[in-house]
Formats: C-alpha cells, structure tokens, sequence
C-alpha cells in the first residue's frame, strides 16, 4: 500500500479548509433571509479561511523527511480518505445539495465538523509543529461546541 506524505496529508488538509469554506459559503447563501443562520455559517466560512492559512504555514515549514512513527499515522490518514472522507454518499458535504431546512444544514455542518477533527487529531500525531495543528483542533472543537449551542437556541 502507498503510504501518503506529510506534504500530501496536509495538502488534503487545506483542500478540506477549501471543501469548508464552499460548505458554509453555500449554506450563508441558501439561509440569507435569516440573519443568525447566515452570520452563523458566514462566521464558520471566514474560520476555514483562516484555518487553510495556517496549514499553508504548516506546509512552509516541513521538511523532506517522514517523520518518525509516519507509517503508522498515513495507515490510519489513507483508511479515512478511502472511506471516501467528506465525500461519501453518507457524508455532510455529498449531502450539501439535498440540505432543506436549517436543521439539515446544521446536522451537516456538525458532521462536517467531526469528520475533520477526527483527521487532524491524526495529523497531529504526525507533526512537530504540533501548535500549529492544535489550535485547528481547538477551533474545530470550538465549531462543534457553537453548532450544537446555536442548535439548542434556535431549534427548539
């Protein structure tokens, strides 16, 4: 089995920033008329932004060379994207077209949210600058958090 690169695994991981940002882009749009849903997912598209940035920094900074234990971290990295990761029949971003309701648009973004946390918990174990990656977790966690809350308020 080919083994993925530090340089391809976060190459994907600013391609799912972009894949974010086109979410929450579209999802402010279809919801315009309503201006919390639209702040809400206009704020999460400009944190994708922000998070593609700060990968783009991450791949300045890595060298050539693997680091060690990579062959155990692309395993798991190569398992989610062949599970076709964000693109799936059953994934929030396949699913972006069929959204009907602020409720779906919400069920997806959340799920968005964890399939993402889940790959960069993986990437991190692969990095020095683990920093860099955390403050992406924390943000993501932090996405999780205000989806759900905003959820409960305007859900009921």
């Amino acid at each position: 089995m080919q083994m993925f690169s530090i340089r391809e695994v976060v190459e994907q991981a600013i391609k799912t920033e972009q894949l974010g940002y086109d979410f929450y882009q579209r999802m402010a749009e279809r919801f315009k008329e309503k201006d919390d849903f639209q702040h809400l997912f206009e704020s999460l598209a400009k944190r994708e932004r922000i998070h593609e940035e700060r990968f783009r920094e991450l791949l300045e900074l890595l060298g050539e060379e693997e680091p060690e234990g990579w062959e155990e971290v692309s395993e798991y990295l190569r398992a989610m994207v062949e599970s076709e990761f964000f693109l799936g029949s059953e994934k929030a971003l396949s699913r972006m077209s069929e959204v009907k309701n602020i409720s779906e648009a919400l069920e997806n973004a959340l799920s968005f949210e964890k399939e993402t946390l889940l790959y960069f918990v993986g990437l991190r174990d692969a990095v020095k600058e683990k920093d860099i990656v955390d403050e992406i977790i924390n943000e993501e966690k932090a996405h999780i958090k205000w989806i759900n809350s905003f959820k409960g308020k305007f859900l009921k």
